[in-house]
């Protein structure tokens, strides 16, 4: 039987769909950031009302350690040195400096994701592993040389990476060197917690990851590179809205149910 032009159309309509709209179907943090407001979808509020904590640890420069309430242990920036206890189940990296990335992960990792593109594309992750969806927002990154910047650019060299597990959106910026754009912004859509480099330097200016953090109005954000910056210049350009809390241990535990009200710049032990 021959489909009418409307159903043939829906049909192409469908299969063109870019992957954006794609990403959006699983993904319940573009969810609410797109639906009106205050809205939450069914799905999350259901997994919101278990008050499932995640644990959220600091191991060093850029490498977060993300236990989930099921098990599942990630690493972010992973290059294999800044670790706490087992290996992670994902390891996600960035190709800046070989702090950022290990080309030879312990091959007991079962899910390696790289933020760059192996094949000369920009990398595309959108995965679920147990009860975490993982997917990317790509940005641009500075050559490097050894450890040395030149200055030229490569277009999708890094990746944002959003953990969604818990009721909770989380953020790693990456080793992020330019100023986000709306696309960014409206790729990335919701983030409970963020994880932002403030050295100042090796990544972008203060002033460029203040305006940044801001406009992502995250109720959590934990520093990383945190190397460089004295803490009371980034408190002082990201503003008073922003409360602080430094903690003498290098782990949070942490629900959608227990996000502070205000939001809080959270300083784990650590270096």
């Amino acid at each position: 039987m021959l489909r009418s032009f409307p159903a043939v159309l829906a049909l192409l309509s469908s299969l063109l769909a870019p992957a954006a709209a794609q990403d959006a179907q699983h993904s319940e943090c573009l969810a609410m950031a797109n639906g009106p407001s205050r809205a939450t979808p069914v799905a999350l509020r259901r997994v919101a009302a278990k008050a499932d904590e995640v644990a959220i640890s600091y191991a060093g420069h850029s490498t977060y350690i993300i236990d989930t309430p099921a098990g599942v242990r990630i690493a972010t920036d992973y290059n294999g040195v800044y670790r706490i206890g087992r290996l992670p189940d994902v390891a996600t990296m960035n190709r800046a400096h070989g702090t950022h990335y290990t080309l030879f992960p312990d091959r007991s990792i079962q899910h390696v994701l790289h933020g760059w593109g192996d094949d000369g594309q920009p990398a595309k992750i959108a995965r679920r592993v147990g009860d975490v969806y993982i997917r990317n927002v790509t940005t641009d990154i500075r050559r490097y040389f050894g450890d040395d910047s030149n200055g030229e650019m490569i277009k999708d060299g890094n990746s944002i990476f959003i953990f969604e597990v818990g009721g909770l959106c989380i953020g790693h910026l990456g080793h992020l060197h330019h100023k986000l754009d709306d696309s960014h912004f409206a790729a990335i859509g919701r983030l409970d917690i963020v994880m932002v480099p403030i050295d100042g330097s090796y990544t972008m200016s203060l002033d460029g990851v203040s305006d940044i953090t801001r406009r992502l109005r995250a109720s959590v954000v934990l520093p990383m590179h945190r190397f460089a910056t004295p803490l009371d210049d980034f408190m002082r350009r990201i503003g008073q809205e922003f409360a602080i809390d430094v903690r003498p241990e290098r782990s949070l535990r942490i629900s959608r149910d227990s996000l502070p009200g205000a939001p809080t710049v959270i300083i784990l032990d650590g270096v």
